[in-house]
This record gives C-alpha cells, structure tokens and sequence, in this order.
C-alpha cells in the first residue's frame, strides 16, 4: 500500500516534511527549511512514558466544522496567493519564502513557541513497511480544503515505537491536516500529517511535547488529553482548521 512520507519534528529551523519513524521511507522531496533561528523540541523526545496509545475507536471523534475567527483574529495569506488561514491576534507569523512560488510559514505564538508550520509544495512517496500501536485524540473533516469530492482531516494522534530503547522516547504526538483514511483497530501506519493539494501536497501542523516548559506556555500539562484543554491547542486546531483557498 502506498503512503505519504511521515510528519516532520516541527522545529523552526527545520523543514517540516521528513520521517517522523523508522518503517516509512524518505520522502521523495522536502520542502526549504524556515529562516528563523529559534528551535523547538524534537518530536522524538516528546513522549509521555506513562501513556501506551490505543485503538482510534476508544476515543470518540469530533465531527464539528472550523467556527468563524475569534474577534481580534488575523488573516494570512501564502506569497503564492493560494491559501489564508485566521491566527490569533497576538501570535506571529514567520514567511520564510513571500512571493515565492510555494509556502514556507511558521506561527508563534506570543510567548515564542513554534505552534504549527505550513509547507506547500510537498512531494511525497514512500511505503508503509511496519505498523505500530496508535491513539486518536480528536478528528474533524475541513471541507473548504477538499480535492476531487475529498476533504482532509484535523487529526490530533500518536504512535508508539516498539523498538525504541528509551520508553521516555517511544510515543510521539502531532496534530495536523491529512488527507490518510482515518485508521481501525489496534496499530496504524506512521503519521502522515499531508494533505492533497496542488501540484503535489501540503502540510499544516505541529507537535504536542509532554515535557516542554516554554515560558509562557500552558501549565502542568503532563498529558495529551490534558493538552487537548488548553487555550493553546484550541487556538492551534481552529488556526489549523481554518485554512482555506484564498479568496474564500
């Protein structure tokens, strides 16, 4: 079976489209790495040690469509002209390519912590070669980005490596759009937080890092469905969700 090539760590000086695991092949392209300096913590360490993620069918999903901007909300709009998302007044935007053909955009929130990158452009194309244990948090279909009768998908998700030899290493969570069927059972493929659109893909999303202790950043968050209740995490899926074709 044919998979797109896995989420990214979301780091702002790294490109956003590279194997989040092993058993899933390189991507065929990656997309121009962002300009600015700060970083964030790999998506490798974000692991709770306590948590063994489970099938997508304990975790009832959440069908609701992206509600309009807040008040005070912001527009952006891709150099290329292709796409506008609404983000919160106090947050940032970092354009790593305006005006070029493409995008290559990162979002900050107020207290400087990357919440979420948009690439365009994307060429994907790799195999599923090993499944793993998995557990869906939360899901909603964004119509506005459908392609040929399909919409994507917001997931917000994890997977467990077996083989990891760190237990505190072995569970990576991301949220994101994508444009895989949503998975069944026990063990899904590797993330692969891409979504169609054209010429090739795109993606849109971030990384949820138990351990992170950004300065102004959510308190006592310990847990993935604890994140799921924060401010910051409601902001970063309706942000998420509200991409759009430009214009619309």
């Amino acid at each position: 079976m044919r998979r797109t090539a896995s989420l990214a760590t979301v780091g702002s000086a790294a490109c956003f489209a590279v194997v989040l695991l092993a058993g899933c092949g390189s991507p065929a392209a990656a997309p121009a790495a962002s300009a600015t300096s700060a970083t964030t913590p790999s998506a490798t360490s974000s692991a709770m040690p306590t948590t063994t993620p489970t099938a997508a069918s304990q975790s009832p999903a959440s069908t609701a469509p992206a509600s309009a901007a807040p008040a005070g909300w912001k527009s952006f709009t891709t150099g290329d002209g292709m796409l506008t998302f609404d983000y919160p007044e106090k947050w940032t935007i970092n354009d790593a390519a305006p005006g070029a053909n493409g995008a290559a955009v990162d979002v900050l929130t107020d207290y400087g912590k990357t919440i979420a990158s948009l690439r365009t452009g994307v060429v994907t194309g790799a195999q599923c070669t090993e499944k793993m244990p998995f557990m869906q948090y939360d899901t909603a279909p964004v119509p506005a980005l459908a392609q040929n009768g399909t919409a994507p998908r917001f997931v917000y998700e994890a997977r467990t490596d077996r083989a990891a030899s760190d237990p505190a290493k072995a569970t990576m969570f991301a949220y994101g759009l994508t444009s895989e069927p949503e998975p069944t059972g026990t063990e899904a493929c590797p993330m692969t937080h891409f979504f169609n659109w054209p010429p090739s893909g795109a993606t849109f999303g971030g990384v949820y890092d138990p351990f992170d202790t950004t300065p102004g950043g959510p308190m006592h968050v310990d847990s993935p469905e604890a994140y799921k209740d924060t401010t910051e995490y409601q902001w970063a899926k309706q942000m998420i969700m509200s991409l759009r074709p430009a214009g619309k």
